[in-house]
């Protein structure tokens, strides 16, 4: 006994020396070679990995921007433009389990190169149709003739008899009918979605679980969250890109501009979409670059990683318990990686944290992603903005909101060092905080636009009920139109009406976006005149505007914070052999049961809001023209808020079961003996409570490491 306590005691003391000079030796010289390069090593894959993210997320938020633009090029409604953007999710479908199963294995960043090569290909593919579909040709009921000064008159006469028929197809059908099948040229846009997809697969799981692999334990969280972060600020480049190519006509350099009758606010009017993605293509093509050169492993720091025991792999590696990086075997061949995969994903399914964690993000992603995706149209229809200012109003003022508070999420879990139990309550709390705050949106509302014959009457009256045939009055009975098509001409008695002809116009002057009409039968009162385009007078629409710019940038602010917390609980919660496949079947999830179906029912709904929609040329429904303002606000907060309530339920169960699951574990340790530190707390607490002072004679390592 008495020679353990010495040999303890000189160890202690030979401990506490002064440090010597070092002397050089070369195992001193390689150990600060490996810490060097380790270190070099992990912050130039930093840089590498955020600028693959930067680049997935700019073509991804450019993809968002362009929503209502393809939606117009095409003629196709929300629901479709829903499945292309879902599509996205598709291509992650195929390969993203065994990515992040046998990616961990392999050489994670050339996997994460590949990624990015195969991302820039699928952008290009989605800007081929642009070279091939033609000149856009927008639906308008003038028929002019640029040279002139006074154009052909928009009410052509029409017998009595043909009041009753309303439509007449044959004044606006056949025209260009046999280029209806390019239509489908969408398809190309939904193949390269999908190889985007696929693409953009490895990035997160693999980028990820190398980092948390090779930093150290305090830092994994700062540097994910910094990754996180220039993830959120792609977006931001991504809707500005977006606000400037939608600027620009579809048709730039080809048309001339001064022609056109459209203007950037109008419901027709189609920017430069395939611009955008030609640009993104190029950046994500450059991405790969670093990535393909960076090594498989980073030299290991002596005591930074080692090899964990199975008593080491706990169920929950709280940052205050484990001290050490924790480092699965690699099988020795890809036969038995194959056997171990439905053994390991039974052991990752049968973590109860684990799955309440997947079904709350299930839901809330679905809010999210739903929420994000038909935001800029949101501001377009309801706010009466143009596409171009709804996507710069999202990057240099809503996306910057959500990067600093991602950035700031990780920032303070880090200073407070908070736990996984920290983690879960401060991410709750946020969510709680910005679902309360959102409530306020309701109240932010606009009126419908006047639309004679659809939103009120022809005198100015709001319509309770909608029908077309009350486009049809007295005033343009003289006139052959076609309730088909939507050439919106606003009065000015400060009515729009859907078109000069239904406006009863029998004159046009002028050309392109100055065209004014005179002699217009249903314009009550003055001059009998109107110009191009649609009414924008709606004052207190504006008042309101801005306040939902200002509650829009608090809320995304408030629930960013919890998103690096949360994004740590997802890593503790499991084993750390298990780790990049938890993140890659969390991805597969999420994308499966939120990414996928979340645009095309957020869509459909929205699509049920519709008051005016506009017809192919050959027939057939195209893109929506005019929304009811009401029920649209209703329909996509109310969806947006619904889903987020019941993810709020699960929230709470998570909680109590997380916090068994803690106890549970400590108590295990405890009665395990799997650390010396926890024993030797245990038995000091024991002797201050007994209020006996600890003898040293009486104290032995080995014995306590042995209980």
């Amino acid at each position: 006994m008495a020679r353990n306590f010495f040999r303890e005691k000189g160890t202690f003391l030979r401990r506490m020396d002064p440090p010597r000079k070092a002397t050089w030796s070369p195992e001193n010289e390689i150990t600060q070679r490996r810490e060097h390069s380790c270190c070099s090593g992990l912050k130039m894959f930093l840089v590498a990995l955020s600028f693959a993210y930067f680049s997935k997320a700019l073509s991804g938020s450019y993809m968002k921007s362009t929503i209502t633009q393809l939606e117009r090029r095409f003629d196709i409604p929300s629901y479709l433009i829903g499945i292309i953007d879902g599509s996205f999710e598709m291509g992650n479908l195929l390969v993203i389990a065994f990515v992040s199963y046998f990616g961990a294995k392999l050489h994670r960043p050339k996997i994460i190169a590949t990624g990015c090569l195969l991302m820039s290909l699928g952008t290009f593919l989605i800007a081929l149709p642009h070279f091939i579909i033609g000149r856009y040709k927008f639906e308008t009921s003038v028929r002019s003739s640029v040279n002139s000064t006074y154009n052909v008159t928009p009410c052509p006469a029409s017998p009595p008899r043909m009041l009753s028929v309303g439509n007449h197809p044959s004044t606006v059908l056949n025209t260009g009918c046999e280029n209806e099948s390019r239509l489908s040229m969408w398809i190309y846009v939904l193949l390269g979605n999908i190889l985007r997809g696929i693409g953009e697969t490895p990035v997160q799981p693999l980028g990820i679980s190398y980092i948390d692999d090779h930093a150290l334990e305090d830092n994994a969280a700062f540097y994910i969250g910094f990754v996180q972060t220039i993830s959120v600020i792609g977006p931001v480049f991504g809707y500005l890109l977006g606000s400037l190519c939608a600027k620009l006509y579809v048709d730039i350099g080809f048309v001339n501009i001064e022609s056109i009758t459209i203007t950037p606010g109008d419901a027709r009017w189609v920017g430069a979409w395939w611009l955008g993605y030609l640009i993104a293509g190029l950046i994500t093509l450059l991405s790969a670059v670093p990535l393909w050169f960076m090594p498989k492993t980073l030299p290991v720091l002596e005591g930074q990683l080692s090899k964990c025991s199975p008593e080491q792999t706990n169920f929950i590696r709280d940052s205050h318990v484990v001290h050490h990086k924790c480092q699965a075997d690699e099988a020795t061949s890809f036969v038995e990686l194959a056997k171990d995969f439905m053994p390991t994903l039974r052991s990752l399914l049968g973590n109860p944290v684990y799955i309440l964690y997947l079904c709350v993000t299930i839901i809330q992603f679905n809010s999210l992603i739903g929420m994000v995706t038909y935001k800029p149209k949101y501001i377009e229809q309801h706010y009466g903005q143009s596409a171009s200012k709804a996507n710069f109003l999202m990057g240099m003022i809503n996306i910057p909101a959500v990067a600093l508070g991602m950035f700031s999420g990780g920032v303070l879990m880090k200073k407070f060092k908070l736990g996984i139990m920290g983690a879960a309550k401060f991410a709750l709390g946020t969510s709680l905080l910005g679902y309360f705050l959102s409530l306020f949106f309701f109240a932010l509302g606009c009126e419908n636009t006047k639309v004679a014959g659809i939103t009120v009457s022809y005198d100015g009256i709001e319509n309770t009920s909608i029908e077309e045939s009350s486009l049809f009055v007295s005033c343009n009975a003289d006139c052959l139109c076609s309730d088909t098509e939507w050439d919106p001409v606003c009065g000015e008695n400060g009515l729009t009406y859907v078109s000069a002809c239904l406006a009863g116009c029998r004159m046009s002057r002028g050309s392109g976006v100055d065209m004014m009409f005179e002699q217009c039968s249903c314009v009550a009162g003055g001059n009998l005149t109107a110009y191009v385009g649609q009414c924008r007078h709606r004052e207190s629409c504006h008042q309101v505007f801005p306040y939902f710019l200002a509650l829009s940038v608090i809320t995304s602010f408030i629930i960013s914070l919890g998103g690096t917390p949360g994004y740590m609980l997802l890593i503790r919660c499991i084993k750390p052999e298990l780790k990049s496949l938890a993140l890659g079947f969390h991805t597969l999830t999420t994308r499966t049961l939120a990414g996928i179906p979340a645009p095309i029912y957020f869509g459909a709904v929205i699509d049920t809001t519709c008051l005016k929609w506009g017809h192919r040329k050959c027939g057939g429904k195209g893109a929506c023209r005019i929304y009811n303002t009401t029920a649209y606000r209703i329909a996509y907060l109310g969806l947006t808020l619904g889903l987020r309530t019941a993810s709020f339920f699960l929230c709470a169960l998570g909680l109590l079961i997380l916090q068994w699951h803690i106890k549970r574990q400590k108590t295990r340790t405890i009665s395990n003996g799997s650390t010396v530190t926890e024993l030797q707390a245990l038995r000091k607490e024991e002797i201050s409570n007994s209020d006996q002072s600890p003898r040293t004679s009486d104290y032995d390592p080995e014995k306590e490491t042995r209980l």
